[in-house]
């Protein structure tokens, strides 16, 4: 892999049952929403039914694992969801799924039918390598508050992704930052798909490929790499 991802020994310690899968992309084509992208996001949000078949999304057994590693961190997991269970939320109620270009539905698709946390950041917005750690509560956190960037500071102890900027995550996989999300000028992306103990490693492993195969079919002639699991417990 191009870019460097880092599991700090403190998340390690905090969540042994950690393990992210990346895809890496070049070569990319992304735009507004089409047909193709919406229907996917439409077959998600079926395959999520069917595989909760009435519970919620909370009561799945992996996302009861990430609301427990959200309390250890001190976020209160019912406020501040991980990605997969506030998309999961969204996707079974009259709202549905949010469209926001092809790339973004893609993953999002990925994320909901597979019950898995999945995020895009762009290549070429990112500085340095990528790391997970605890934070110390001074990294700056760049948003959008009332229409205009603000600087945020994750609480001391809160697991944050981030480069050599400053953090790209909030809350492990809550919030993510404008400076390096996915837009319709991305044509290099890293996808990161994050799983807990009790989701097998290889169902982690067969998302990242339906991803995989999906970001060939929708930018065709793409240079995509599915890396090999990498556990916390390694």
């Amino acid at each position: 892999m191009t870019l460097t991802l880092t599991v700090s020994d403190e998340v390690r310690a905090l969540a042994p049952g950690f393990t992210h899968v990346a895809v890496e992309a070049y070569g990319l084509t992304n735009g507004p929403t089409t047909e193709a992208s919406s229907a996917l996001l439409d077959d998600a949000a079926r395959r999520l039914a069917a595989r909760l078949d009435g519970r919620a999304p909370h009561e799945d057994p992996h996302m009861a694992a990430w609301r427990e590693v959200y309390t250890a961190f001190g976020s209160k997991p019912s406020r501040t969801r991980n990605s997969a269970e506030a998309l999961a939320k969204r996707a079974l109620s009259d709202t549905g799924l949010p469209r926001v270009n092809v790339l973004v539905d893609v993953y999002n698709a990925i994320s909901v039918a597979h019950l898995i946390p999945v995020g895009g950041e762009d290549l070429d917005l990112i500085q340095g390598g990528m790391r997970l750690v605890r934070a110390t509560g001074d990294e700056d956190f760049v948003t959008v508050a009332r229409g205009e960037e603000t600087v945020e500071h994750p609480d001391a102890g809160e697991v944050v992704w981030c480069d050599g900027a400053g953090v790209t995550c909030r809350r492990w996989n809550w919030r993510q930052g404008p400076r390096t999300r996915l837009t319709e000028g991305t044509v290099s992306g890293l996808f990161l798909l994050e799983s807990l103990a009790p989701m097998p490693v290889a169902e982690a492993e067969a998302a990242a490929a339906e991803l995989a195969e999906l970001l060939e079919k929708f930018s065709p002639g793409a240079r995509i790499t599915v890396h090999a699991p990498h556990s916390a417990a390694a």
